[in-house]
Order: structure tokens, then C-alpha cells, then sequence
């Protein structure tokens, strides 16, 4: 392979980064990936990749320097040090650590219109999950009914706030249950069992920091695809570990049947659940791509409008976007 689609993956422990990784297993694409630590524990590491024996490598000029397309899936310390060793390569970046960079471009190819490009130098950035599901089911309904208006009430997963996050839910729910004290330096507050609407005062990072950034992405993907309206929108910490739920309303301008709502949405990568197949939920979509949707309902109160029930694997939908932008980048075919 040519350098220019050598492929290096800095922080390949991280959740998001063994959800890449995963993607890779078997595809062309993961033939010479680099698998390149985000900090000195994990160098040395004997895992596997592409069903063989890897090693993850330290973050180095010799080991990061031959990469021309780098995925940035560590902490912001391992993305700053990586974009100062190869300063030439191509990045994909699925932390938000360069969202403010002028450089920084929103990519999300199951959104884009047909022909959409970016400037050659610029850090490819993979949106929130959540706003890619949204911006997706919106831009199909408005280009077959018009939105009037919209509102989402967005349930996030603790997977959010990566493999901490995880396990402190894990622990808090270990400890609830066997009558122990309960962990909270991440949401600073008890998530298990409960949900926030925001998080205690001592946490790293505020819930409400989140929503604003989730609601930057969807505005963007709006606006760069279908120009649907931006829906009002509210985020809040569910006690699950993995996947987005959404329960979107829409006021349309017409009064589209149900059916019809579901003749828009029905194609890859959205899956429509009709109510006799049951109704999507977070466990039935782990490790799947794409997105669902079902309970798809009128509202009783105004005859314009209509629920949705959205369901997605966070980490797996921003994964597929990450390798389609490598794809185009390397001018590779889908695999």
C-alpha cells in the first residue's frame, strides 16, 4: 500500500477505537492498519487484529510517521502528540478534540448530499451519534413532507464518556445492589437506576457542555444536507451503557399516514420496526449498524404531527462513518 493509505489507529484500547478496529477485522482496508497506543500502558500490548496476533506500538515517528490517514480515538493528550508526529497525515478524528480548529470539518457521509467536499487539509471530525440519527431521519422525512417543526428528547449512554463512564456505571449498580458506597468521578451524581438531566457539580464534565455539542453537530448536518429545521432538542444521561435512544416528535406541514412516514424512512441504513416485528431497543441494536426506528405514532393532540422511537449503537454509527471517510479518502470501495 502507498503511504498515503497506510492506516494508523492512536488509542486502539479505547472503546471507540476497538469498535474501528472491529470494522477493519476482515476489510482491505485493515490490512496494514497501525494499532498505536494512547499512553505508555498499553505500549507493548499483545492483542489481535483482522484475526491475527498484534502488537500495540508506542506513539513514535517510526511507528506513526509511514501513516498517511490517521483515526484519533484516545484522549486529547495522545491527539495532540500524534498530530505533532505526522503532521502530514490525513485525520479522522472521533473525540471532538479539534471540533473548534478552523481546520476542522463535520463528516458524516450517511448524511452528506451526493458530491459533498471538504478542503484537502482539513481534520475530518465524526459528529455525535445521536445528531447523525437525527439529521439522517430528518432529512428523509423533509425532502418527502415538509417539517414544520421538531422536537427530540435524546436518552445518552454511558459509553459517552468513555470506558470510565462504562465502568462507573457498572460499579455503581454492583454497589447499589450489595449495599456499597458508589463511585462518582465521572457523573458525579447516582446514575444507576436513575436519570440525570444533569450531572453533580464535581464531574469533569457537564451534561449540558454535551447537549450544547450534540446540538452543534445536528445543526450543521442540517444545514450541509436536506435544510430541515432544527428541532428543539434536550439531553439526558440514561443508566444504560451503550446505544442512543430518541423519542423525536415532528409537526409536518401536511398530514402524512404513518405509512407514508414509513415509506420515506425504509432504506439502508435505516431499519423500519412496524409494530408487529416489536419495538427497537438499545440491546437488540448492540454491535448493529445503521439506525432503527419504530413506534412510529400520530399525536393525538395535533393531527399534523408524529412520534419516532430512534434507536442506535453510538459507538458502531460513528465507527461506519469513520471508515467511509476513510474509504473515499484512500479511493477505496465499500468492503
Amino acid at each position: 500500500m502507498a503511504k498515503s493509505n497506510v492506516l494508523a489507529l492512536v488509542g486502539s484500547e479505547s472503546l471507540i477505537g476497538r469498535e474501528i478496529r472491529d470494522l477493519l477485522s476482515g476489510n482491505p482496508l485493515g490490512e496494514k492498519l497501525k494499532l498505536i497506543a494512547a499512553g505508555e500502558d498499553e505500549v507493548g500490548k499483545l492483542t489481535h487484529q483482522g484475526g491475527e496476533a498484534a502488537i500495540v506500538a508506542a506513539l513514535e515517528t517510526q511507528n506513526l510517521g509511514p501513516a498517511g490517514i490517521i483515526f484519533l480515538a484516545g484522549p486529547p493528550e495522545s491527539t495532540r502528540r500524534a498530530m505533532e508526529v505526522a503532521p502530514d497525515a490525513r485525520l479522522i478524528d472521533l473525540t471532538g478534540a479539534n471540533d473548534d480548529s478552523p481546520r476542522a470539518r463535520l463528516r458524516a457521509p450517511m448524511v452528506e448530499l451526493a458530491g459533498y467536499s471538504v478542503p484537502a487539509d482539513s481534520i475530518h471530525v465524526i459528529p455525535n451519534a445521536a445528531a447523525i440519527a437525527i439529521a439522517l431521519v430528518m432529512g428523509r422525512l423533509h425532502d418527502a413532507h415538509k417539517i414544520k417543526r421538531a422536537v427530540a428528547h435524546i436518552f445518552e449512554p454511558a459509553s459517552e464518556r468513555g470506558a470510565a463512564g462504562v465502568e462507573e456505571l457498572q460499579a455503581q449498580t454492583i454497589g447499589l445492589l450489595s449495599f456499597k458506597g458508589q463511585p462518582k468521578e465521572i457523573f458525579d451524581a447516582q446514575l444507576a437506576f436513575n436519570l440525570l438531566a444533569g450531572y453533580g457539580e464535581e464531574a469533569p464534565m457537564a451534561l449540558a457542555d454535551a447537549e450544547v455539542r450534540v446540538e452543534r453537530h445536528l445543526a450543521t448536518l442540517l444545514s450541509m444536507s436536506s435544510q430541515a429545521p432544527m428541532p428543539s432538542l434536550r439531553l439526558v444521561q440514561a443508566p444504560v451503557f451503550h446505544g442512543y435512544s430518541v423519542s423525536l416528535w415532528i409537526e409536518f406541514e401536511s398530514n402524512p399516514e404513518v405509512s407514508a412516514i414509513e415509506k420515506a424512512l425504509d432504506r439502508p441504513p435505516v431499519d423500519v420496526r412496524r409494530l408487529e416485528n416489536g419495538l427497537p431497543d438499545v440491546v437488540g441494536m448492540a454491535g448493529q449498524e445503521g439506525l432503527a426506528v419504530g413506534g412510529i405514532a400520530p399525536d393525538r393532540n395535533q393531527p399534523q404531527a408524529a412520534w419516532l422511537w430512534i434507536v442506535a449503537d453510538n459507538l458502531r454509527l460513528q465507527a461506519q462513518n469513520a471508515l467511509a471517510v476513510a474509504r473515499e479518502l484512500t479511493g477505496a470501495r465499500a468492503g
